[in-house]
């Protein structure tokens, strides 16, 4: 569903940096920072899940075209005609990086870990009654009634429900970083580089490569991935050759990038989109008139101008997928795009807010375009009346901070469109924000019942409806995200979370 476009790109000299030393086979990735964790279970955050997904694999992934294909699991589940059972056969002979066997027995730990730590993993926990071993190579999992989106949250790379040995499983915070992917973790070094090495004992898919599923070939010796939270220095670093992968450029860098002559710009259209998610459970916006004030105060097209600039790389929109998508609606959306501070002024006064609590938002220069968008919604919302304090982290920090709700009123993230809804962060329960009211729960459970897909694309317009009425995030636009590839990087897809098998240096 992503379209994407590659483009092409000259040479600038970049200082001297700290980064590790160039060799044969080995791919630098400069990424917007340190991850908090290497625990896929334990973060959304998008740079957890491109990392780890190396290291880590999942029963079930996604092709190309965000289907559901099998991974660690043999085949595609034999479901029961009520939806409520899944025997999944297992690969054989699946080898963990410490030479162990993968068993029946680490499935199941591992799938009983993911429900209970993993955001989206709490997501099903409700609908699970088993999890159970049939034979050393099969598992059974049983819910206690049907729940659609059960084999794209067992896809997803993003809290991810991968499969570790049941003896890791014991400590938490995880210790041993130990999957089945093809490359696995030598050295972590904080702040400099995580510094990933060809697995030769692993077993790849036969079919031919697509999207995240199929073949895996760890072609490359080393992928070391370098945090490097400034983005002009990941630019400098990609004009110039120094990195083969350089993670979220700023729109205005793309005549840089088109101009080099070691790297080319690399551009998702459309990616995804920037969202300001509201703390539902304590503090101001705990109250709906107020969150519905935040909507009415914000405008969407001069904060999307601030962060990207070139209107090519945004569009005004409120709908939660776009035009073109499954998913699009226009339910709802006459809440979104007011930009009124007087409007939100009054509303804020009815709801007995008055001027003396701050709004308090959290956002990061790592990602520049959220801290750009920050900005303007904080002139936004003084110009409304609301005492704002803007508080800047590096988005580590920041997604520890998010998990306490005494912390903050407004945090600023951004996500891909992921091909079932249940996949945005928001629709769990659980996830900083802490939506969960009757009337998300009302219009919630139908859609993950239904299995009929035309059935779920009216449920899901409810879902929209009930998603502004409630306003537990204010969604800013759409945009394309824009990021570079060295020019020797060979047979590199484009994906909302990079990867690097199946990938050559082509020197």
């Amino acid at each position: 569903m992503l379209k994407r476009t590659l483009l092409a790109a000259s040479l600038f000299l970049l200082p001297a940096m700290s980064t590790p030393s160039f060799a044969s086979g080995v791919v630098n990735v400069a990424t917007i920072g340190e991850p908090p964790t290497l625990d896929p279970m334990a973060s959304t955050a998008d740079v957890v899940g491109m990392i780890t997904q190396h290291i880590f694999e999942t029963l079930f992934t996604f092709d190309a075209e965000w289907n559901v294909v099998p991974l660690l699991a043999e085949g595609m589940p034999t479901v029961s005609a009520d939806g409520k059972t899944y025997d999944i056969a297992l690969r054989k002979d699946i080898k963990f990086h410490d030479g162990s066997i993968m068993t029946s027995a680490d499935v199941v730990a591992s799938i009983e870990r993911w429900a209970k730590i993993a955001s989206r993993g709490k997501q099903v926990a409700p609908y699970l009654s088993s999890v159970t071993a049939k034979g050393d190579d099969g598992i059974q999992i049983v819910l206690n009634k049907p729940y659609a989106p059960l084999l794209s949250l067992l896809a997803f790379n993003n809290s991810a429900a991968v499969i570790m040995p049941k003896a890791n499983l014991a400590e938490d915070p995880l210790t041993k970083i130990i999957g089945t992917g093809p490359y696995m973790l030598k050295e972590r070094k904080a702040d400099q580089y995580i510094q990933l090495v060809r697995f030769d004992g692993y077993q790849s898919r036969s079919e031919a490569a697509n999207g995240f599923g199929g073949a895996r070939k760890a072609i490359l010796d080393e992928v070391r991935f370098v945090p490097v939270p400034d983005a002009n220095t990941r630019l400098e670093g990609a004009v110039s050759g120094q990195f083969d992968y350089a993670d979220s450029l700023p729109p205005e860098t793309f005549d840089r990038l088109k101009a080099s002559q070691a790297s080319e710009p690399v551009v998702l259209k459309p990616y995804g989109a920037p969202v300001m998610v509201m703390n539902t459970k304590e503090g101001v916006l705990a109250n709906k008139e107020m969150r519905h004030a935040i909507q009415a105060a914000l405008n969407p097209e001069d904060m999307l101008l601030a962060a990207f600039g070139n209107p090519e790389f945004f569009a005004v929109d409120g709908a939660l997928y776009p035009q073109g998508y499954t998913w699009h609606t226009e339910e709802g959306i006459e809440r979104y795009g007011a930009g009124d501070p007087e409007a939100a002024a009054a509303m804020a006064k009815r709801a007995g807010y008055d001027g003396e609590k701050p709004i308090r938002i959290l956002t990061s220069r790592q990602y520049e375009f959220h801290y750009k968008m920050a900005q303007v919604a904080a002139e936004y919302l003084k110009a409304a009346g609301f005492k704002v304090e803007l508080g800047v982290f590096d988005w580590a920090t920041l997604t520890t901070r998010r998990a306490d709700p005494k912390l903050w009123d407004i945090f600023i993230t951004h996500g891909p469109f992921p091909p079932e809804p249940i996949l945005n962060g928001w629709m769990s329960d659980s996830y900083p924000g802490w939506w969960a009211t009757p009337a998300k729960a009302a219009a919630v459970e139908p859609f993950i019942a239904e299995s009929d897909p035309e059935k779920r694309k009216a449920l899901f317009a409810e879902i929209q409806k009930v998603f502004y009425e409630e306003a537990p995030v204010y969604k800013v636009g759409d945009f394309n995200a824009l990021s570079s590839k060295k020019k020797t990087l060979k047979d590199f897809k484009p994906s909302p979370w990079p990867y690097f098998w199946n990938v050559s240096t082509g020197n």
